[in-house]
């Protein structure tokens, strides 16, 4: 004995009764198969409802191969020969609004942007297509829309039911799954006839506004993402919050947003490029203090310097300052959570930084480092100024050796 699904025919009822007639298990959950339900398992793009039995939460529902049962999977256990449904109406209401609106924009896209519908994927965060063209225009999404907005305002019936196959075959189905027995179809208002065993409102008005938040390009064709009804709701009131968030700080209106953030960005970029710029020059008037008083190692000039308050890419700039002068050795800490030492030495001088970097790291207990021979840099560990000028010395020793 298989289960009856009772949500072909009635999308719209939540509580039931129905007798248990196995008990089993669903990837170690207790399940259960009752002799009816209106309990939707998860299939056809569509996750499956969520509720209660006698009040113990149904987690998961699910087809079971080869039999078709409807597994029924718990949070725990649960004894009894007789059981009181009672569906998630939330869950239930935002799929059928998804499903049917899914419906409605696979059509709209067939017809206005003769696209046509590859895959379909629900979830509770979002509802996508996958179509098979690549190429659509704001011009075209915006006739998309406006189609699948009209069937809904239209308010046209939604039918679903299992036809006799003379009927089956006269109808103009857009895509008729390759499955034995009777197939199930939806005809939304005349719209968008298609083969589907999934939960739908009774008419199209139901579904709410259907917009499409996100299109992205996907090999040859497109991935469209879109909200219906309550979720649409949702995300027009989180970006209008966001909006009029940005409307106050900016003072401009809504039509100005755009132009205003690129003019924004403008300034930040020119500023940006000012400020590197100002760095750059303030890194190369250090630089010339630092190296007035460097110490000797035979030929070469050696800086060695640790830093409080800096950042390593700042110690790194003016490494890259001390190296462009002949004959210099730079050998720089930046003192922190994070403390870096950074190394370097000029073009002409004939030496491989990197050993004289594992002895500094070696008195921090450090192993993570290493580079070029001409620049190397490693830390990544707590260290005062303090403890970075004793890996100095211990790296101006190994210069020494």
């Amino acid at each position: 004995m298989t289960t009856e699904r009772l949500y072909y025919d009635d999308s719209y009822q939540l509580a039931f009764s129905a007798e248990v007639i196995e008990r089993t298990t669903f990837k170690g959950k207790p399940a259960l198969v009752l002799d009816r339900t209106y309990f939707y398992p998860e299939g056809g793009g569509q996750p499956a409802d969520q509720g209660t039995l006698n009040g113990a939460p149904v987690v998961d529902v699910q087809t079971r191969e080869p039999d078709r049962a409807v597994l029924h999977i718990l949070a725990a256990p649960l004894d009894a020969p007789h059981v009181e449904g009672q569906i998630d109406r939330a869950r239930r209401l935002d799929h059928m609004q998804h499903h049917s609106g899914q419906h409605v924009l696979s059509q709209a896209l067939e017809r206005a942007a003769h696209a046509a519908t590859l895959s379909v994927h629900m979830s509770a965060d979002s509802m996508t297509l996958d179509i098979d063209r690549a190429d659509l225009t704001p011009d075209d999404w915006a006739a998309v829309e406006a189609l699948a907005n009209q069937i809904v305002l239209e308010d046209r019936p939604v039918r679903a039911w299992f036809p006799e196959p003379d009927e089956l075959a006269a109808l103009p189905i857009r895509k008729l799954p390759d499955v034995a027995g009777k197939v199930r179809i939806v005809d939304v208002g005349g719209f968008d006839i298609t083969a589907c065993g999934g939960t739908h409102v009774a008419r199209t008005g139901e579904i709410g506004v259907i917009k499409v938040v996100k299109a992205e390009r996907r090999g040859g064709g497109t991935r469209v993402e879109f909200r219906c009804g309550s979720r649409a709701l949702r995300d027009y009131r989180e970006k209008h919050d966001v909006v009029s968030r940005l409307m106050s700080a900016l003072t401009v209106g809504h039509r100005e947003l755009g132009e205003t953030v690129a003019r924004l960005q403008a300034e930040n970029k020119a500023l940006r490029a000012d400020l590197k710029a100002a760095r750059e020059q303030l890194a190369d008037a250090e630089a010339l203090v630092m190296l007035s008083g460097a110490t000797l190692h035979g030929d070469w000039r050696v800086v060695a310097r640790a830093f409080e308050g800096r950042s390593a890419d700042e110690v790194r700039l003016l490494a890259q300052k001390l190296i462009a002068q002949p004959g210099t050795l730079a050998l720089l800490g930046a003192a922190g959570d994070k403390a870096q030492l950074i190394f370097g030495r000029a073009a002409d001088v004939d030496l491989d930084i990197v050993p004289v970097l594992k002895a500094a790291l070696h008195t921090l207990g450090v192993e993570r480092g290493g580079g070029r021979p001409d620049f190397a840099q490693g830390g990544g560990v707590s260290a005062t100024a303090g403890q970075l000028q004793a890996a100095l010395s211990a790296a101006l020793s190994a210069l020494a050796r």
